[in-house]
C-alpha cells in the first residue's frame, strides 16, 4: 500500500502544477514521460526525488507517504528591500525608479551604490510613516485603465507572504524584470498568478523563489487628469450603454 501511495502522490503533484505526463519528464530529467512510475511500473528514481524537492519543495517523507507536511523549505524566502537611502536627517527616502532605471533595477537590487544615484523625496504624510516605500513608473498598457504607462505609483514593501492579498496590486520584482500586476496565490503549492487588468494581457506564473522583492502599491501620482477625465468619460458611457441594452431586453421580454 506505500508503493500505491508514492505513485498516488507523485501523480497528484504533476496534476497541481497543470502539466502533462512528457511535460512533467522533461522537468524531473525523466526520458520519454512519467506514466510507468504513475502507473506503478517503475520506482521513482532519487534524482527525480531530488529535483520534486529542489525545484517545487516537496518533501521526500510526504511523498513516500511518511509525513503529511506535503512541502519543505531549505529558507524562508525573504521578500524585504535590499537597500533603504536616508535623507540627512536620517528618515527613509522614498526612491523613484524610472521605466529606464527599472532595466537595470533587479541586477542592481543590492547595490547601495546604485541607489543612491536615483532621484528620492519624502511625503510629509502620516499615510507615508512607519513603513518603507519605493517609486516606481509605470510602463506599458497592462494594467489599463486604472494605471497608465509613464505615471509613477508609490509602493509599500512587503515582508511576509502570507500577507499579499488577491484583491490589491502589486509591484513584482523577479530576477529579471519589474512588473506591476495582481497577484493570486495558488491553493497547493509555492506558485503565483501575475493578472494584469488589461484582458489582452494573460496571467503569469511565477514560483515564488523567483521573486526578489514585492511592494503593495498604495498610492498613484499622475500628471495627465485631462486623459483622466476622458477616461472616466468613456466608462460611463459604457455604462450607460450597458444599462441601456439591459433595459431594452426587459422591454422585449415584457411584449
Amino acid at each position: 500500500m506505500l508503493i500505491d501511495e508514492e505513485f498516488r502522490r507523485f501523480k497528484q503533484v504533476r496534476e497541481e502544477l497543470n502539466l502533462t505526463q512528457s511535460a512533467f519528464a522533461e522537468e524531473l530529467g525523466i526520458n520519454a514521460t512519467t506514466a510507468d512510475i504513475e502507473r506503478g511500473r517503475t520506482r521513482i528514481p532519487g534524482h527525480v526525488v531530488k529535483e520534486l524537492l529542489r525545484k517545487y519543495h516537496i518533501n521526500p517523507l510526504w511523498l513516500f507517504g511518511d509525513s503529511k507536511q506535503k512541502y519543505l523549505y531549505a529558507e524562508k524566502i525573504l521578500m524585504s528591500p535590499k537597500v533603504v537611502t536616508v535623507d540627512s536627517s536620517g528618515k527613509e527616502n522614498i526612491v523613484m525608479v524610472s521605466a529606464k532605471a527599472a532595466a537595470g533595477y533587479p541586477n542592481n537590487i543590492g547595490d547601495a551604490q546604485w541607489f543612491e544615484s536615483l532621484p528620492a523625496f519624502s511625503i510629509p504624510l502620516p499615510e507615508y510613516r512607519n513603513a518603507t516605500f519605493r517609486g516606481f513608473q509605470v510602463d506599458g498598457d497592462s494594467m489599463s485603465p486604472v494605471l497608465h504607462s509613464g505615471e509613477w505609483i508609490v509602493g509599500k514593501a512587503v515582508e511576509d507572504w502570507e500577507n499579499l492579498n488577491n484583491k490589491q496590486m502589486y509591484v513584482v520584482v523577479t530576477v529579471d524584470s519589474i512588473l506591476v500586476k495582481r497577484v493570486q496565490k495558488e491553493n497547493q503549492g509555492t506558485f503565483i498568478n501575475l493578472i494584469s487588468m488589461n484582458p489582452e494581457y494573460g496571467a503569469i506564473r511565477l514560483d515564488r523563489s523567483e521573486i526578489r522583492e514585492i511592494w503593495l502599491v498604495n498610492s498613484k501620482l499622475t500628471f495627465d487628469l485631462e486623459a483622466d477625465v476622458q477616461q472616466i468619460s468613456l466608462q460611463n458611457l459604457h455604462q450607460e450603454m450597458k444599462e441601456l441594452k439591459e433595459e431594452m431586453k426587459k422591454l422585449a421580454k415584457a411584449k
